[in-house]
């Protein structure tokens, strides 16, 4: 994934969607969604956005989702359901499975091989 300033610099229109995306990962993103926003066609937003960042919008917003995840297991700050719902999952066990599926890890594990020591 790139800088966010990047994202800042942007005027195109997939890539206002994907800082949407940044700004609420919460949010039940659909393509259809995203592309009525960017005033295209679903068939023309997805071309564009894939294009513009190499990768579907719904690959994107699950690697987005999988980063902003690794990265507050790495720091323990809260629990898997809590993680959980900050990254747009309903429950724990939809995370846990999205995310073992993802990183081949469950969420617990991972974040035993991979905590940060407090200072």
């Amino acid at each position: 994934m790139r800088d966010r300033s990047w994202f800042a610099e942007s005027s195109h229109e997939a890539l206002d969607e994907l800082r949407r995306m940044h700004e609420s990962p919460t949010k039940t993103w659909t393509v259809a969604q995203l592309a009525k926003e960017a005033a295209l066609s679903r068939s023309a937003f997805f071309e564009r956005f894939n294009r513009a960042v190499g990768l579907a919008p719904m690959t994107y917003l699950l690697n987005w989702r999988m980063a902003l995840a690794k990265n507050m297991l790495r720091r323990s700050e809260v629990g898997i359901a809590e993680i959980a719902q900050r990254v747009g999952y309903g429950s724990a066990s939809a995370f846990s499975v999205a995310f073992t599926r993802h990183v081949g890890l469950p969420p617990a594990r991972y974040a035993r091989q991979q905590s940060v020591p407090a200072p």
